[in-house]
C-alpha cells in the first residue's frame, strides 16, 4: 500500500479541522458536509498546481465552506467574544498563509486555530 502524499494529507487534515469547527457550531448538516467535500475536491486541483501552498489549504477550505454558508443560510462562524451589536461573523487569518485562525476584527482578536472553534464556543468536545 501506497504512503499517502503530504498533498493529500493536508487536504485529509484541512477537511477533518473544517468539520470539527462545524460540529463545534452545530451546523455539521450533510448538506454542509457536502460543501466541504466540494470544497476539498477543488482545492486538491489548486495544491497540485502549487504544492507548497499545502500548508494553506485549511484556510482555504475554512473560507470556502464560509462563503458558500453565506450564501446558503448566512454568517458562519458568529463572533463568540463580542457581546454587544449585531451578530457577526469570525474571519480566517492568515487568508493565504499557514497556521489560519478565527479572528474578530471588531475586538481586534484571535478566537481559535482552525479546527479548535469548539473551545471558543465552550463546547464540550470529547477529543
Amino acid at each position: 500500500m501506497d504512503p499517502i502524499s503530504p498533498m493529500e494529507q493536508a487536504l485529509h487534515a484541512a477537511r477533518a479541522l473544517v468539520l470539527a469547527d462545524l460540529v463545534a457550531g452545530e451546523v455539521a448538516e450533510a448538506d454542509v458536509v457536502s460543501l466541504v467535500e466540494d470544497s476539498v475536491a477543488q482545492r486538491r486541483w489548486w495544491v497540485e498546481q502549487w504544492p507548497d501552498g499545502a500548508d494553506f489549504v485549511a484556510g482555504l477550505v475554512a473560507q470556502d465552506v464560509q462563503d458558500a454558508l453565506l450564501d446558503r443560510y448566512g454568517r458562519w462562524p458568529l463572533c463568540p467574544v463580542c457581546g454587544s451589536g449585531g451578530p457577526h461573523a469570525l474571519d480566517v487569518e492568515p487568508e493565504l498563509g499557514p497556521d489560519p485562525h478565527w479572528v474578530c476584527h471588531k475586538a481586534g482578536v484571535k478566537v481559535a486555530s482552525i479546527g479548535s472553534l469548539g473551545s471558543a464556543l465552550g463546547g464540550t468536545s470529547s477529543s
